[in-house]
């Protein structure tokens, strides 16, 4: 299969260069490279020339529009059988394109969603985030780990799709807002067989401090909210989760300041849900630092999250 790799970058050359070192040293060698340059200041440009060599690249430049329609314009570019899209903070396993081959031939897949990970040499808040994004503690196993890959949303750091089903459903509706989730639901209401591939997963660089990562987490609850307006159905139990959560840990102030009922059940339940948290994470990458630190990740990515999808829908009732 003859894939095209599609990557939106805006402002971060050091981030492709990674990323095109680890598409070099793919085992599977049948694919190009699109990369569209978002409006940047900071281009990428003398990166992509020096792989020039190494890799078939596509660089195209294009004023700043969002990322799901840059991602359009370099579909519209590129000579593929099948789109791989990816964000640029990320970096594939040497046998990621060879993975992904198989699973869409062996299981006739029209478009594909794939997890991500940290790698052993990420930084200590790297993977205490990304525990926090993908841990069944906080996000429930929904970026990766479902029993049924048919329900997966696909997501835009790693996804991909045929060139059918792009010329079919005309690529993403939304600069940036839960994109790929809408198009993820919008390929499958099409008829089209869009599912998780748990072993094609990313590396995922993120470059976030606790302070913009709990921005991105609030975004991503806006997000989900902006996504019910393409899919009234996109909001269900388990994204409300966040905000029950947050809801707890305020019930667990208010009662020690003002009621103290039920005080002691619901500081045990915290007391647990965190040794659990703390726990895994620390297994999971052998340093209690990481599991303190997830413990923080964790408690931030929920509450922000819950606030965020809270503050859209009442924005979106006052709107009407």
């Amino acid at each position: 299969m003859y894939f095209s790799v599609i990557i939106p970058v805006y402002n971060r050359p050091s981030e492709v260069f990674e990323l095109f070192t680890s598409l070099v040293h793919q085992s599977h060698k049948d694919f190009e490279v699109i990369l569209i340059e978002d409006g940047s200041s900071l281009k990428a440009d003398q990166v992509a020339m020096r792989f020039n060599s190494a890799l078939t690249i596509g660089y195209f430049f294009q004023e700043n529009q969002g990322q799901g329609f840059a991602r359009n314009f370099g579909m519209t570019q590129a000579k593929g059988d099948f789109f791989v899209i990816l964000d640029s903070d990320v970096i594939l396993p040497p046998d990621y394109l060879q993975i992904l081959d198989k699973a869409i031939s062996d299981r006739k897949l029209d478009a594909f969603g794939g997890p991500d990970a940290a790698a052993e040499d990420f930084s200590n808040l790297q993977k205490a985030m990304d525990f926090a994004m993908t841990s069944f503690w906080t996000t429930g196993g929904i970026r990766g780990k479902l029993k049924d890959p048919s329900k997966y949303q696909a997501r835009g750091y790693n996804m991909g799709v045929s060139r059918k089903v792009f010329e079919t459903t005309g690529g993403f509706l939304d600069p940036k807002h839960g994109e790929d989730i809408e198009w993820s639901m919008r390929i499958k209401k099409a008829g089209f067989r869009l599912e998780l591939v748990a072993e094609a997963f990313v590396y995922h660089k993120r470059k976030n401090t606790l302070k913009s990562f709990s921005k991105q987490a609030f975004s991503f609850g806006r997000n989900r909210v902006n996504v019910s307006r393409f899919h009234p159905e996109a909001i269900k139990l388990v994204h409300w989760m966040p905000t029950f959560f947050l809801m707890f840990l305020i019930s667990i102030v208010v009662n020690a300041i003002f009621v103290q009922a039920f005080l002691i059940p619901h500081v045990l339940i915290f007391a647990i849900w965190s040794g659990l948290v703390i726990y895994q994470a620390s297994w999971k990458y052998q340093s209690i630092l990481v599991g303190d630190l997830a413990w923080m990740t964790s408690v931030i990515q929920l509450c922000s999250y819950g606030a965020g999808l809270v503050y859209e829908l009442v924005r979106k009732f006052y709107r009407g």
